[in-house]
């Protein structure tokens, strides 16, 4: 017993490490979001009437009460998280539908989408995605096998995303409500949902977003604008018309940090929806790609922690991690979609880079609880380590990892160590 309770003591005083690419990208992120919001936000400033660097200001004191944030969730073990993760989607369904509540909520562009904390506005939906992904992550957990052999187990998040999604169209915000559906897609087939069950709920869902989008008719004025917006470079094109002329302008290398002549008054939300246009003209096709290679490197990294954690049975973890990253990645993508003329406009900003406090305090949000599980992950790894080192007579587990693991598993029988659980991804038996 006594043994027993020192070996405990000896994996507690075991310390992880975050993640140095998840670490380095994020910080990567937020540099070039500085910078390129100093930049953007000069012409939009001047025609405020306001000082040239007060969003530059703004963006600032954003980020540095995100990164008190993030510090304090990457000290906050995930179990804790977890605790509370049925009055995580209990908050989500408040804050989408505080914004309908007369004196609680603001209304801009004809929108009701933030909330009013007296000297900001909050953007409910910013919160409710971080929060959501929890939320999955703990019923994907809770109902692992469940989810690819029962109807129920998997319509019921299903049921969830659309309650969330219809108070989102009430806003109305078509983007984010996407957005949501797909993260929601995303988690189940990563969670191992039978694929052939899922087929069904898309193929429903696929003709009602696609009529609801045509439903209204300034979605219809973007799809077509998007199609071809020279028709009407000064009408409904405006803003596409003048992202893809800052993008042209930019060529290989572009024109230089602060040379841009877009942001001067041209291209409209330069340090907020279309940044990613600023960047390609004052940094080129370098620039863009730089850009994309962060992204790419801050998903593909989260994805494969996640698919450790996976393995490792840490599956609130692994199911966090990947919804993360399905979160940033897609999107980016669709942000930068939509200033490259790829995709028709939508509200969504660049992650970490646009200008806007609600999008800034829970991205950096976001990134503390994926550093946590970057954390967590190595922790377990080196108390894994120790045990299989232990089992082994005390020789070093880095040395020879297949014989420890063999010895590990001798010493303590059936141990769980030894029967892991392979992630499905999507695939069936």
């Amino acid at each position: 017993m006594e043994n027993a309770a020192r070996q405990a003591t000896r994996l507690e005083a075991i310390h992880g490490r975050y993640d140095p690419w998840l670490l380095a990208a994020s910080v990567a992120l937020a540099c070039v979001g500085v910078v390129m919001v100093g930049s953007a936000s000069l012409g939009v400033a001047n025609t405020h009437d306001v000082g040239p660097f007060y969003f530059l200001t703004r963006h600032l004191m954003f980020l540095a009460v995100g990164l008190g944030l993030a510090l304090w969730l990457m000290r906050t073990e995930l179990k804790t998280i977890e605790q509370h993760n049925q009055w995580l989607l209990l908050v989500c369904v408040v804050l989408l539908v505080a914004v309908f509540v007369p004196g609680v909520s603001r209304q801009v562009n004809g929108a009701r989408r933030w909330i009013n904390l007296g000297v900001i506005g909050f953007q409910a939906v910013e919160a409710v995605k971080l929060l959501y992904i929890i939320w999955l992550a703990s019923y994907l957990k809770r109902f692992s096998e469940d989810i690819s052999a029962t109807w129920g187990a998997m319509l019921k998040p299903i049921g969830v995303a659309i309650v969330l999604v219809g108070l989102l169209l009430m806003q109305p915000d078509f983007g984010s409500s996407s957005l949501l559906l797909a993260i929601t897609a995303g988690m189940l087939v990563l969670g191992g949902v039978n694929m052939p069950r899922m087929f069904g709920p898309v193929l429903i869902g696929l003709p009602i977003l696609a009529v609801i989008a045509i439903a209204e008719p300034y979605r219809v004025i973007r799809l077509t604008s998007f199609m071809d917006p020279w028709r009407d470079p000064f009408g409904t094109g405006y803003q596409l018309t003048n992202a893809l002329m800052a993008v042209g302008r930019g060529e290989w290398t572009g024109v230089g940090l602060g040379a841009s002549v877009q942001k001067l008054s041209y291209l409209p939300e330069a340090h907020t929806d279309f940044i990613m246009a600023v960047i390609a003209e004052e940094f080129g096709f370098v620039g863009v790609c730089g850009v994309v290679g962060l992204y790419a490197l801050l998903s593909g990294r989260a994805l494969w922690i996640g698919l450790k954690c996976v393995e490792m049975r840490r599956h609130f973890s692994g199911y966090v991690a990947f919804g993360i990253a399905l979160w940033m990645s897609l999107q980016s993508f669709v942000s930068i979609g939509v200033n490259l003329g790829l995709l028709p406009t939508k509200g969504l900003t660049l992650p970490m880079i646009s200008s806007g406090g609600s999008s800034v305090l829970m991205s950096c949000a976001a990134l503390g609880v994926l550093l946590r599980v970057s954390y967590e992950l190595d922790r377990a790894q080196r108390q894994v380590a120790r045990l299989r080192g232990e089992a082994a007579g005390g020789a070093p587990a880095a040395a020879s990892p297949a014989p420890a693991a063999a010895a590990a598993g001798a010493a303590r029988g059936t141990s769980r160590l030894r029967d892991r659980v392979e992630p499905s991804l999507g695939r069936t038996a």
